[in-house]
């Protein structure tokens, strides 16, 4: 019979020694340690990490939003939920996710103008969608509006942009007297908006301009986009004379504050932008004033959970909680008194002493929206086909 070599006999001893002892000493440990002592030795949960990718407008409040949250200790059977994030633009954030150079849990655009294509463009790549509407959630809201200097306004059109704005205002763009046509000394009318393939309200913009010509806010089709001379003209002379398209929604706003009617005499940006710039614009090139023209298109920021093969079941649910946390009150009056955005909680009342709403009544900013018409956002071909339009008359 061999003999055991002493040096693994004493190695066996040893283990043995100590599975008698941890068994033992285990419940005891569980009973009697005090608990900060006994969370030390016990292993620590692997936390869920919900990654998201996300539009950079809402940057700020989502932060402090995810402060909260955390705050809260958050958990899904007992494993602690992280948020991982990465802020991209819009249209970055569903090429990412088509192309497959991202794979996130979690994403949210500015609109669900990107959702549309989104699933459009991966259903005719593969065959599916990684976006179900049903996995979509709006947690912030903010309609495109017309922001003025009032002086310029007031001649142009008064107290109200009127139901022809879109039309009234291609007409006043391409006069070559400008002002001279109202009395004025300053030059051409200068118009701006962003440029859609980089910032969504540029997009929106477009969309507006477009719905508009067709007196319409539901139906648009691909037919209308492609095969309109008439309308392609029209959409080419107002696109041409944007001096120059920014490539953000809140850098464009700061411009318009920062350089006055010297840039622009009017622009086309979210109303949360005009909010967060108000106060910054007091006192420098006279009141700017915000107009809403008669139909509009809200930027809803849907955070859409993943359906693709990556996205577990347990990050699916912890990306849910996530979203629960946005769209509960304390998230949602954050978004409202600091952000200026719209709440989805229709509990908070947008007219509360402390909101922009009332704070800046006097600059145009309307509470109620209910006299505007919200156009339906188009199929995701219509939109990339309208995409496709602006790059080729704007030769971008």
């Amino acid at each position: 019979m061999p003999r055991l070599n002493p040096i693994l006999f004493v190695v066996y001893v040893v283990v043995a020694i100590a599975l008698t002892v941890g068994a033992v000493l285990s419940p005891v440990l569980r009973t009697v340690t005090p608990a900060p002592l006994r969370d030390a030795l016990l292993p620590v949960p692997q936390p869920i990490v919900v990654s998201l990718l996300y539009s950079t407008e809402k940057d700020g409040w989502l932060k402090e939003a995810i402060a909260g949250f955390e705050a809260t200790r958050p958990t899904l059977n007992g494993h602690p939920i992280e948020i991982s994030l990465k802020p991209m633009g819009s249209r970055e954030i569903y090429l990412a996710v088509l192309d497959g150079t991202a794979r996130p849990d979690l994403i949210s655009p500015a609109s669900s103008l990107q959702i549309s294509i989104l699933q459009d463009l991966a259903t005719r790549k593969t065959g599916t969608s990684p976006v179900n509407s049903t996995d979509c959630r709006s947690v912030l809201k903010t309609p495109l509006v017309l922001v003025a200097w009032k002086e310029r306004a007031d001649v142009l059109w008064g107290a109200s942009p009127g139901r022809d704005v879109w039309n009234r205002l291609h007409d006043i763009l391409l006069d070559p007297k400008g002002w001279e046509n109202y009395g004025k000394d300053w030059g051409y009318v200068k118009f701006g908006q962003t440029d859609p393939f980089k910032s969504n309200s540029g997009l929106m913009s477009i969309l507006l301009m477009t719905y508009s010509y067709f007196n319409k806010t539901t139906g648009l089709t691909v037919n209308d986009v492609l095969n309109n001379a008439d309308y392609q003209k029209w959409f080419q002379e107002i696109q041409g004379t944007v001096g120059q398209f920014g490539e953000s929604t809140g850098t464009y706003m700061k411009d318009m504050v920062a350089y006055g009617p010297s840039m622009y005499d009017l622009i086309a940006v979210y109303e949360a932008s005009a909010i967060e710039q108000a106060a910054n614009a007091v006192g420098r090139y006279g009141e700017l004033h915000v107009y809403y023209p008669p139909a509009t298109v809200m930027s809803d920021h849907p955070f859409c959970v993943l359906t693709s093969e990556w996205v577990t079941p347990e990050k699916s649910q912890a990306a849910r909680l996530f979203v629960d946390y946005l769209t509960g009150h304390a998230a949602q009056d954050l978004a409202l008194k600091k952000y200026g955005f719209r709440p989805v909680d229709p509990t908070i009342d947008l007219q509360q002493p402390d909101s922009p709403f009332q704070r800046y009544a006097a600059d145009g900013l309307q509470a109620d929206l209910s006299q505007l018409a919200l156009v339906e956002v188009p199929r995701g071909e219509v939109l990339d086909t309208l995409l496709n339009l602006w790059s080729r008359v704007t030769k971008r």
